[in-house]
Order: structure tokens, then C-alpha cells, then sequence
């Protein structure tokens, strides 16, 4: 077997629009095509003995036992991969339920399709799986124990904290859009201009200043000190020549920590002489230049997490430890510890399993034990010297304990500090008695607190601190999102974009875009190419500066990694005609509108999918929407606007000559299609199938009649406003037309507008395209044939799979089948193509530049327009 590729969908899709996050393997079976299951020696008993929990898998059976009882019958081995897919993550630690094989369109070949939780674990498993089942095929012994533990470890390289994953979840909960901006805990809530961010616990709104001041404890004490707040006696050194005085100073037992440290870094506890504080302050130098010497106050160790200077949270925490029984050894009692099923690698449970370190064996060694030592029944033995999670420590949720005089210090130390979220650390015997009264006091400060020991705490309840986050970043009568229209179908995408932006920018909003030749910022463009996937979305979800965002979104992004968004105001399908078939296994028409519609169907409910009522396939698209659908058609009689109209629904007309919106059967005409100069004086008629869409989208986001007649007539198309469509460069004696046409329904729609320009002779310059089918190809000649007097066959930049030999041979076959007596040369370059057109032009002819690499054809005519006007003038 053979894995042809691997995709990882991160937004709706074409295998799901709600599970998101799916891994697409290419899958060539190739002779396993046919050998399914039951023809396989021992295969059934040997999958059974390696996966037995597997029986929960229940299939298209539907009981339990189902996936076993296909086996048994008969099953491919792309539907066994995909099973195998999902019970590896399961076993990982990450349960997974979604999966589906479907044939690709070739004779062996499979889609294998399974949800992942993390990326880099999802592309894992699915090669893992394919070996995992060549072994059961051979009869080979495999350890997967070790594809287990590589998964989990990238897991945990990958996945956000139980912070920032927190943060996350409680903005999806809330329908809140989110992306990672890195690979670390930098996170986007929102998008565009109504954008927050957060990095673990610290958020865009945090004080740099209150950052700066918790990092660095010496001020940090000093400002509390100040404002009466109960601290440690303690000073600063730098020099280990002042550690004895230091020590003599304060006094044992002490803490020495680095000033600017964090997550208990460095930090030793309960120093009773000056040669445990020798060691100490060099592991402290290990981590800062300056340390702080402080009396060691005794007690329990309190977290008070503090959001908005408010008192959310509050933990009694205690060290990693285990405790005797008076039989086991230290070694035996740590595994027993660990074998607890709430702790786990890493972050993957609530609490984490101890390790035994290099810091463990010194503070078993200072007790005089080894780890084969039994300590006496009841003895509490310490292994970590702080109390944090990550090295195995516990909580215990003491929020509602903490005495009222607390609660206010803490409040009142977040704004002296000037944190909107903190964790304060208070050394206390008792947290429900003031501090005054205790002897207790507060140790440190924390920007970025973790939320882990509050939100699973190992007893008491747990908290849900991450809404106090969302509530603080976005509070009632704020929104995070930004207008977003999204627009797909197979021609007339990228002008109806064009078209919606300019409205908009009109309208007063600063526009982010994408299209199929760059993404634009407020109409600069600042990344050019084909832009029109999910990476250019969240390029211009991701700006700051954009507060309206209109996406072209085409077949290729969504067929390689989704959307790159999850919901939409408004979304557009211009049109669905046969173009790219054979391709990501998509070889019907239907299959492709099922792409396309991916689009209509991530609308909000209350917003509008705006679908072309003259195209079956897109009209058919309604039907499985949850949402408000407006239509749009060339012909006013057309029985689908009709309906719509009588169900008092919304519609976009072209009528009597206006561009025409219908609120039921009430018509508003916005202006006469003669008058956009978008149309070429209504000649092209499928720029007004463009308007149609665009001035409905407008109109569906609240711009009114004049708001949209005006940016119509103001939308000039030019080689800057609309490049490759319709460009018309009128030179003296006579005129090139450069467009984008690169399929048959878009040279039908251009021969159509050329069929109504006057012209001496038309000459068009084509090129076959490689990642199209031969029939196509040669209905692209055909249509050619019918269209012009002389054709010049050049060629793409870019083959895609095919020769150049071949493409030119499926367009001269196709020019042949239709009129095998007209004039065609063939010029490769494209460069060369129009100089010899340029050069041979007759007096009033036209010449029609059907390109793909649209800027270089664009400068190359510009300069030669550059070039007349020197001439002439």
C-alpha cells in the first residue's frame, strides 16, 4: 500500500462542515485492492488480540462489535486504516470518534478520513496506522507502544497549556473566533479590528509596566512594603561574598530565589545553615544576577488568582510527596502515586506524574534515604521544593475559605501592581484569618498565573476562571467579529470580490480582501499570487487595521485544508460549471458543487446565503442550509425567483435594463446596467450576473439603494481595479482585450461579449491548461474556433502534469473537430505570442489575451500602449 498524500482540514470542509479538524490520506491499496479482510489468513484473530478495545467500534453495523462483525464478512483495507487511525489516538489519550473511507474515482484508491485532536499526532497516525496494518497483513509482530508514546509527546509539543487551552475553549463556548499566532500560547480572539490576544494568562489589555514589575521581585516587594502589605523580611544580593551577612541579617530558615525568576526556578526552601545557602544561591545565580535572600515563612502555600481586581480563585497547594506506610519503598510509593489515572504525561490529566530528578534525589539524600528506603507509617516525605502542578504538586480549591480582609489585600495588591490577571502567593497557617493576625505573608506577585490547580483541582470545586478572561476581554454590548463575506463558484469570484470591497471601502470601512491575484489591505496589495485558500484568510482575519472582510474562496484551499474561517455574514456562489474535475478526487460536477457549497452552508442563521437561481446544481444548495437564502437570476420570470417571491423572500433581478432588488414581489431598482461601467454599456452580460450578487450582498448588510448605485457607478474596470477582466486597451489602429478565461463556461461567457464588439478581425491568443481534462481542452478550441478569425495556440507557464506537446495538440484537435480550415499558429511564449499579434495586426482588429499569469501580460501590454503613445505624441 501506498500513501499518496496527506491533508489535515483545520475549518469546514468538504468530508464535514462542523468537524473541522480531520486528516484526508490518499490511500493507494494497490494489490491489496484485491485481498479484503476475509480473504486474509488470521488477519481477523490477529487484529483483535493487538486492538481488543476496538469492540466498542460499532460502524455501519451500529452495536457494538459492528467494526469486528465487518471484518469478519469482508472490509477493505482503507476502512480498517481509518479504524485503526481512531483507536491509536484513543489510546493515546485523545478520544476521537469521527471517520469515514470513501474511493478517490480510481480503482483502488481511497480517501481515509479520521478527526484528530493535534495536528502533528493526526499526520502520525495515519502513516503509523498503514504500518500497523501491513504488519497485521504479514503476520509481523508490532511494539505500538512506541508510535503511543511518540504520539503523546507531540501532543504535548503542540497542544496549547491548560491555560491558554482554557482561555480557548471558554471563546468557543461563546462562539468567540480564535486563532494561534505561533507555535507557542500567543492566541487571537476575534478578528480584524475587534481582535484580542492573549499569551497564556497575559492578554493584550495587560499592563507592560505590572508585567515588568512582578518579574522583578525586589521592586515588587518594595511597592507592597510600602502600601503595608505583610511581606517577608528579606534583602538583594549580588556578590556571594555578601551571602553571610545576608544570612546573619534575616535569619534562618531561609528562601533564597532569583529575582527574576519563574515557575519555581532556582528556588530553595527551608535553608537552615550557610552551606545549604551556599548551594542555593548558586543554582539561584544559575537564573538571575541578582537574588533575593528572605525569611523562610512557615505555613501552607496559598495561590490567589486575581482577573478584572476581582477574586476569582484560590488553592492550598502542596508539594510533590508521598507518604509511608511503613512497607514500601520510597520507589514503590512513588509509582504508586503515579499510577493514580488522574495523573499523566505532561498536561494530558489533572495532575502530573512525579519524576524523579536530580532536585528529588537531593532532598531524598538530605533526609538520609535512598529511593529503596521504607519510610516509617504516616512520614511525609517531600520530593519537589515547590508546589507546582507541573512537577506533581496538588491543589485543593479553598475559594470560598479565604477571610474577607484577604480578599481585599488581594484585590488591592493587583491594582498596586497594576495586573488585570495575577496570582498572588501567600504563605498563611489558616487563609481564613487575616494575615495580620497569622504571621503569614505575601511571598510573590505573578503576571501570567497558571489556571491548571484552579480549574481541576485534585479536591474541592473546580472554578471556571477562563470566563472571567472572556468577560474582561469582551464584555456585554462588544462584539469580536468583523463583517466576513465569503464568495465561491467556478467563474466570476474574483470580480464580485472586487466588486463587495469597493462597496464597502465606499460604505467607510476599511476592507481586507483576497483574491485569486493577491490579498489586499485597505487596497493595498500587500501578497500577490492566488490567493483565494485559507493561509489568505486568516492573513486578513488576522490584520488589526480591518473591519470588513470579503473572501474569495476557491476549490483548491478548500479541498487541501478547509476554510480559514468558521462562520460567515454572507455567503456567495456565483456558479458551479465543469472546470479542475479529475483533480483531489473531484471528477463529477455534482462533487464540485459539494465543494462549492461548503460555503453557503457556514453561514450564521441570521445571515444570508446569496445562491444563483439560473444554475441547478447552486439553487439546489438551499436545501441543506440553516440559514436565510437569497437568490439572484439573469431572467425575472425565472420560476425560482418567482417562488421566492411569493414566500416574500429577498432576490436580486436583472429587469428591463435596471439592476434590480425584489423584497418579495416589490421591485427596487437601483440603476440601469447601461450605467455600471462594470457591464461595457450592458454588453457584458456576465458582469451584470456579477453585479447581481454583489449589490444583494451590499444590501442584505444594511447599505442602502443610493450607497449601492453610487459604488456601482464608481467602480471603473481597469487593469488596477479589475486585472484580467475585461481589460480593454484601446491602441490606434487596434485593440487588445486581456482576460482570465480559462475554462469553457468562461470563454462562452467572453465570447458572448465579444460577439458584440465591432472589430475588422479577431485574433485570440490561447493556451491549453494542464490540470484540466482533454475533452475540456479541446471544448476551450472549439469555443475558440467559433470565436475568432485567426487563433495563436501559446502556452502556460505553468504545464501542471502535462507537455507542452500535448496541450497544444488537445486545443488544435478541438479547434480542428469545429472549423479545420482556420488560420492557427503556434507561439509558446506568451511573450512572443502578443508581440506577433501586435506586430500583424490589421487596422480595427481585435485582439483577445486570454492569460493566466495575469501581471505579465498586463505590464508587457502597458508598455506597449507606453511605447505608441511616444510614437505618436
Amino acid at each position: 500500500m501506498r500513501i499518496r498524500e496527506i491533508n489535515a482540514m483545520r475549518g469546514p470542509n468538504y468530508w464535514s462542515v462542523r468537524r473541522h479538524k480531520l486528516i484526508v490520506m490518499v490511500l493507494d491499496l494497490e494489490e491489496m485492492e484485491e485481498l479484503p479482510s476475509n480473504k486474509i489468513d488470521g488477519f481477523y484473530d490477529r487484529l483483535i488480540a493487538m486492538f481488543p478495545s476496538m469492540y466498542s467500534h460499532r460502524c455501519s453495523v451500529g452495536t457494538e462489535g459492528g467494526f469486528f462483525q465487518r471484518v469478519e464478512e469482508g472490509t477493505w483495507m482503507g476502512h480498517i486504516i481509518e479504524h485503526i487511525a481512531l483507536e491509536l489516538q484513543t489510546l493515546a489519550g485523545m478520544d476521537v470518534g469521527f471517520g469515514r473511507t470513501r474511493g478517490y474515482g480510481e480503482e483502488g484508491v481511497y480517501n481515509v478520513v479520521f478527526a484528530y485532536m493535534e495536528e502533528t499526532v493526526g499526520r502520525y497516525t495515519a502513516k503509523a496506522s498503514v504500518r500497523i496494518c501491513e504488519a497485521l497483513i504479514k503476520g509481523e509482530e508490532y511494539d505500538m507502544s512506541e508510535d503511543i508514546q511518540t504520539m503523546r509527546e507531540l501532543r504535548e509539543a503542540e497542544r496549547l497549556g491548560p491555560s491558554t487551552g482554557s482561555i480557548v475553549e471558554e471563546a468557543i463556548k461563546r462562539d468567540i473566533p480564535w486563532m494561534r499566532l505561533n507555535k507557542y500560547s500567543l492566541c487571537q480572539l476575534g478578528y480584524g479590528a475587534n481582535q484580542k490576544r492573549i499569551q497564556a494568562t497575559v492578554t493584550s489589555e495587560t499592563s507592560n509596566i505590572g508585567v515588568d514589575l512582578a518579574g522583578d521581585k525586589e521592586d515588587t516587594k518594595y511597592l507592597l512594603e510600602q502600601a503595608e502589605v505583610p511581606v517577608p523580611k528579606g534583602e538583594i544580593i549580588r556578590r556571594e561574598s555578601s551571602l553571610e551577612d545576608s544570612c546573619k541579617y534575616v535569619g534562618f530558615p531561609l528562601v533564597i530565589k532569583p529575582i527574576d525568576g519563574n515557575h519555581g526556578r532556582g528556588i530553595t526552601v527551608d535553608i537552615q545553615n550557610y552551606d545549604e545557602a551556599l548551594v542555593a544561591f548558586r543554582e539561584a545565580k544559575k537564573v538571575s544576577n541578582s537574588v533575593i535572600i528572605e525569611k523562610f515563612i512557615t505555613g501552607e502555600d496559598y495561590r490567589l488568582l486575581v482577573i478584572n481586581h476581582v477574586l476569582v480563585a484560590a488553592a492550598k497547594r502542596t508539594p510533590a510527596h508521598v507518604i509511608g506506610d511503613g512497607k514500601s519503598t520510597i520507589q514503590e510509593l512513588v509509582d504508586e502515586v503515579n499510577s493514580d489515572p488522574r495523573r499523566g504525561y505532561g498536561h494530558e490529566e489533572v495532575l502530573t506524574m512525579i519524576t524523579l530528578n536530580e532536585l528529588t534525589m537531593t532532598l531524598i539524600e538530605a533526609k538520609g534515604y535512598t529511593l529503596d528506603t521504607v519510610i516509617a507509617k504516616d512520614e511525609m516525605l517531600v520530593l519537589k521544593d515547590t508546589a507546582n502542578l507541573s512537577t506533581g504538586g496538588t491543589s485543593e480549591d479553598v475559594t470560598d475559605m479565604v477571610h474577607p480582609a484577604n480578599v481585599a489585600m488581594v484585590e488591592r495588591i493587583s491594582r498596586i501592581i497594576d495586573l488585570d490577571i495575577c496570582g498572588v502567593d501567600i504563605m498563611t497557617s489558616d487563609i481564613s484569618v487575616p494575615l495580620k493576625k497569622t504571621g503569614g505573608a505575601v511571598l510573590e506577585v505573578n503576571a501570567g498565573p497558571g489556571f491548571r490547580m484552579h480549574l481541576a483541582p485534585s479536591s474541592g470545586l473546580p472554578r471556571n476562571v477562563a470566563a472571567h478572561v472572556i468577560d474582561k476581554l469582551f464584555p456585554p454590548g462588544t462584539t469580536s467579529r468583523i463583517p466576513i463575506i465569503a464568495v465561491s463558484g467556478t467563474n466570476g469570484k474574483t470580480t464580485t470580490t472586487r466588486l463587495i470591497a469597493h462597496l464597502a471601502k465606499m460604505k467607510g470601512y476599511k476592507v481586507g480582501y483576497t483574491t485569486s491575484d493577491g490579498v489586499y489591505i485597505q487596497n493595498q496589495l500587500l501578497v500577490t499570487g492566488d490567493c483565494t485558500g485559507p493561509a489568505s484568510a486568516e492573513f486578513v482575519l488576522r490584520d488589526p487595521t480591518v473591519d470588513f472582510a470579503v473572501l474569495e474562496s476557491a476549490r483548491g484551499g478548500l479541498l487541501r485544508a478547509g476554510l480559514g474561517f468558521k462562520k460567515c455574514d454572507v455567503g456567495i456562489v456565483t456558479n458551479v460549471a465543469a472546470d479542475h474535475l479529475g483533480l483531489k478526487g473531484i471528477h463529477t460536477v455534482e462533487q464540485l458543487a459539494k465543494v462549492k457549497g461548503v460555503i453557503p452552508e457556514t453561514v450564521f442563521p441570521d445571515g444570508y446565503a446569496i445562491l444563483n437561481a439560473d444554475d441547478d446544481l447552486v439553487y439546489g444548495m438551499r436545501k441543506s442550509l440553516d440559514c436565510n437564502v437569497a437568490l439572484f437570476s439573469m431572467d425575472e420570470n425565472s420560476p425560482h425567483i418567482k417562488a421566492m417571491q411569493k414566500l416574500d423572500g429577498l432576490s436580486a433581478i436583472y429587469e428591463n435594463g435596471y439592476i434590480t432588488i425584489c423584497r418579495g414581489e416589490w421591485k427596487m431598482r437601483i440603476i440601469k446596467a447601461v450605467n455600471v461601467p462594470l457591464t461595457y454599456g450592458g454588453r457584458a452580460k456576465f458582469m451584470i450576473q456579477n453585479v447581481l450578487p454583489a449589490a444583494l450582498a451590499a444590501y442584505v448588510k444594511g447599505f442602502t439603494l443610493n450607497d449601492i448605485k453610487t459604488g456601482l457607478e464608481s467602480f471603473i474596470p481597469s487593469a488596477s481595479q479589475t486585472p484580467g477582466r475585461l481589460n480593454l486597451f484601446e491602441f490606434h489602429d487596434f485593440s487588445i482585450l486581456l482576460d482570465y478565461a480559462h475554462n469553457p463556461a468562461g470563454m462562452r461567457a467572453l465570447k458572448q461579449f465579444t460577439d458584440n464588439l465591432d472589430a475588422s478581425k479577431k485574433v485570440g491568443i490561447i493556451a491549453g491548461i494542464g490540470d484540466r481534462r482533454v475533452e475540456d481542452n479541446n471544448e476551450m478550441g472549439s469555443i475558440a474556433a467559433e470565436m475568432f478569425d485567426e487563433i495563436i495556440i501559446r502556452q502556460d507557464k505553468r504545464l501542471r502534469g502535462k507537455t507542452e506537446e500535448e496541450l497544444i495538440t488537445m486545443l488544435d484537435d478541438g479547434i480542428k473537430m469545429k472549423d479545420p480550415k482556420i488560420k492557427t499558429t503556434i507561439i509558446p511564449s506568451e511573450k512572443d505570442a502578443i508581440l506577433h499579434a501586435v506586430k500583424t495586426a490589421e487596422k480595427d482588429s481585435l485582439i483577445v489575451l486570454c492569460s493566466d499569469v495575469v501581471p505579465d501580460a498586463l505590464e508587457l501590454v502597458k508598455k506597449l500602449k507606453e511605447e505608441e503613445a511616444k510614437r505618436l505624441y
